[in-house]
């Protein structure tokens, strides 16, 4: 098997398990407190990628530590409306596949800034996307 399906695999595996666990945290805490649980979850595999993959060496590059920090930032805010939307009475099943849809996000970003193509198969695609969301949220 292919390195990158391997870690494709295993990503698919964890973040299902990410929108699991959400709605059995906020029922026990409310949203803020479970950020900051959530952040220490993710430090504590910051250091273990520090100390083992990288020898305590991160590469330093003003732009990729700019966009790298942006995306932490984007990444734990989307987490607390995630965890709102939860914890107001959000179905797990409805909010994680709602959710889920982010690449139409990623797809218009890419087209409109790094000039990316979409082909019409992948078109229909973002289509039918938009459709899931319409049937999703009603």
């Amino acid at each position: 098997m292919q390195t990158w399906l391997v870690y494709a695999i295993l990503a698919f595996l964890l973040w299902g398990f990410w929108g699991f666990f959400p709605k059995l945290t906020t029922a026990y805490i409310k949203p803020p407190s479970a950020m900051v649980y959530e952040t220490a979850g993710a430090l504590i595999v910051a250091v273990v990628v520090l100390l083992f993959l990288i020898k305590g060496r991160p590469e330093l590059h003003s732009k990729g530590i700019l966009f790298a920090v942006v995306t932490g930032m984007a990444g734990i805010t989307g987490a607390f409306f995630f965890l709102s939307s939860l914890s107001v009475g959000g179905k797990t099943s409805v909010v994680v596949t709602l959710t889920a849809l982010y690449p139409l996000i990623t797809i218009l970003l890419s087209v409109l800034f790094l000039h990316e193509t979409v082909t019409i198969t992948q078109g229909m695609g973002i289509l039918l996307a938009l459709i899931a969301i319409l049937l999703i949220s009603l």
